[in-house]
C-alpha cells in the first residue's frame, strides 16, 4: 500500500459488507470494542494500537467472515461494547417493511416475550399491522428465530403500540391500540389468564371517541392497584386529525373492566406546534404520579398528580432536553432509582438538532428533578432511536428500541440491547 489513499479505498470496499449488514467498527477509541457475528466475538483492544485505517481494514476483514455466515443462515447480528449488548433482532423486510413498538413480559415458567408491531402492508404508521411475538430463554440474551401471530390486525388499519403488564392478581394484561382511521384510533385491554398462550375479549378503554395515542410500555398499575393510560388526543369524534395533542389519563379501578377520564385535560403552551405528545406516567416514592410529554419546546414537558391521576398540573419543561421524541422512565428495582432512556440534546450538534440520536440513559436519585451518570447507548449520526420498551432483568436492564436509518426508514428495525446496572452507575 503505497499511501493512505489507497488504505481507506481498501477500507471503504472491505467494510461495505458489515454496513450492509448492520456491524460496525465502534473505533479505535473504545478499547472494549466488540462486534459478534453468528456468535463469533471480535475483540478490538488491540486495534486500538494501530492507524485506524489499518485497523479498519483488519477489523472489517475478520468481521466479513462471519457476515458470510450470517448470510447463510441469516442470524440476527450483535455488537458488545463494556457494559452494552445489541443485538438487531427484527430487521425488515419486503412483505415485513417495518417491525417497532413493542413490550416484555416475564412468563411464570422464566421466559421472556416480546410483543411487537408487525407491518405488512408498508412502513407508514397507518399501514396494515398485527401483533407478533418471540421468546427468549436466556433473560433476552437470545430469541426464537420466527413469530407468533398474538392478535391479528383485526382494524380497518392496524393493530399498535402494545403494553403487557403483570397485574396485581397475577393476570397478564395487554393494552394496544385499534386504529380504524384518522378520527379513530382508541385503545383496547385483552387479559391472560393462562400465561399469554390465549386472550380475552377486548374491552374498549376510552369510551369517548376519536384519536387517541398510547405509546408502547405504558400502562402502569398504581400502589393501590389503579390502572393508567396516558394518552394524548389528536381528533374529537368524527373530526380532523391534529399534530397538536392535548394529555390526559383514563383511569380504572376495576381492574380494567371500566374507564374513566382524568378530570384534568394539559394543554401545552400556545407556541406549541405539537402540543403534548405520546405521555407516560411513573409513580413517585410520595405518591405522586410525573406525567412526561414529548413537546416541540426543546425538553420534556412534566406535570404532577397528587390524587392518582385525576387532577394534573400545569405542564412544565424539565431538565431533560431532548426534541420531538418520546422518552421512558422507570425505577431501577435494586437501587430505588429512576432510569430514563431519551434522546439527549444537551449540547447537541447543530447537524443533529431534530434528529432522534443518540440514544441515551440517566438516572435521577430525586424523583425526576435531576439526572446524573448520562451515558449513550447508540450514537450513530443517521440511526432513529425511540419507542423504547424497559424491563429489570437480574442486574440489567432490557431495553427494546426502534434502531433503524433515518436515511431508509428510521422506523423499520427494532434491536434488543442489554445494559449492565453497574456500568450505569460507574
Amino acid at each position: 500500500m503505497k499511501n493512505a489513499q489507497q488504505v481507506l479505498g481498501l477500507a471503504a470496499e472491505v467494510c461495505e459488507p458489515t454496513r450492509q449488514h448492520g456491524l460496525q467498527h465502534t473505533g479505535t477509541d473504545q478499547t472494549n470494542a466488540v462486534v459478534v457475528t453468528h456468535g463469533r466475538a471480535i475483540q478490538s483492544r488491540w486495534l486500538g494500537a494501530m492507524p485506524s485505517a489499518l485497523a479498519a481494514i483488519i477489523f472489517c476483514w475478520i468481521a466479513a467472515t462471519g457476515v458470510s455466515q450470517a448470510r447463510a443462515d441469516d442470524a440476527p447480528a450483535v455488537i458488545e461494547t463494556e457494559g452494552v449488548r445489541r443485538l438487531r433482532l427484527l430487521e425488515p423486510s419486503a412483505d415485513n417493511p417495518r417491525n417497532s413498538e413493542g413490550d416484555f413480559i416475564r412468563l411464570r415458567d422464566g421466559r421472556i416475550l416480546f410483543v411487537y408491531t408487525h407491518f405488512t402492508g408498508g412502513a407508514a404508521d397507518h399501514s396494515s399491522a398485527h401483533l407478533a411475538g418471540r421468546f427468549s430463554e436466556d433473560n433476552g440474551r437470545t430469541w426464537t428465530d420466527h413469530d407468533i401471530v398474538v392478535l391479528p390486525n383485526e382494524a380497518k388499519m392496524n393493530v399498535m403500540s402494545v403494553s403487557l403488564l403483570r397485574l396485581a392478581d397475577g393476570r397478564i394484561g395487554m393494552l394496544y391500540l385499534r386504529k380504524n382511521a384518522m378520527n379513530d384510533c382508541r385503545p383496547y385491554l385483552r387479559i391472560s389468564t393462562d400465561e399469554a398462550k390465549s386472550w380475552g375479549a377486548p374491552t374498549l378503554c376510552i369510551p369517548d371517541g376519536g384519536y387517541f395515542v398510547v405509546n408502547n410500555g405504558r400502562l402502569v398499575q398504581l400502589r393501590n392497584g389503579r390502572l393508567v393510560i396516558p394518552t394524548s388526543q389528536h381528533a374529537q369524534p368524527g373530526g380532523k386529525f391534529q399534530s397538536r395533542g392535548t394529555a390526559m389519563c383514563y383511569l380504572s379501578d376495576d381492574e380494567g373492566r371500566t374507564w374513566r377520564r382524568s378530570r384534568t385535560v394539559l394543554e401545552a403552551p400556545p407556541s406549541s406546534r405539537s402540543g403534548l405528545q405520546e405521555p407516560g406516567v411513573v409513580e413517585l416514592r410520595d405518591g405522586r404520579l410525573m406525567m412526561f410529554c414529548r413537546i416541540d419546546q426543546g425538553s420534556q414537558f412534566v406535570s404532577y398528580s397528587d390524587d392518582g391521576g385525576e387532577t394534573w398540573s400545569p405542564p412544565k419543561p424539565s431538565s431533560l432536553i431532548s426534541p420531538v421524541s418520546p422518552a421512558t422512565i422507570k425505577r431501577i428495582p435494586s437501587t430505588g432509582d429512576l432510569l430514563v432512556v431519551y434522546n439527549n440534546h444537551a449540547g447537541i450538534d447543530p447537524s443533529l438538532r431534530g434528529k432522534r440520536t443518540p440514544l441515551t440513559i440517566a438516572v435521577s436519585k430525586d424523583e425526576g428533578q435531576t439526572w446524573q451518570l448520562h451515558k449513550n447507548i447508540e450514537d450513530d449520526p443517521n440511526g432513529w432511536y425511540c419507542y423504547t420498551a424497559m424491563m429489570f432483568v437480574d442486574k440489567r436492564v432490557l431495553l427494546a428500541y426502534c434502531g433503524g436509518d433515518r436515511r431508509t426508514g428510521g422506523l423499520n428495525a427494532t434491536v434488543i440491547t442489554q445494559v449492565d446496572l453497574e456500568w450505569i452507575y460507574r
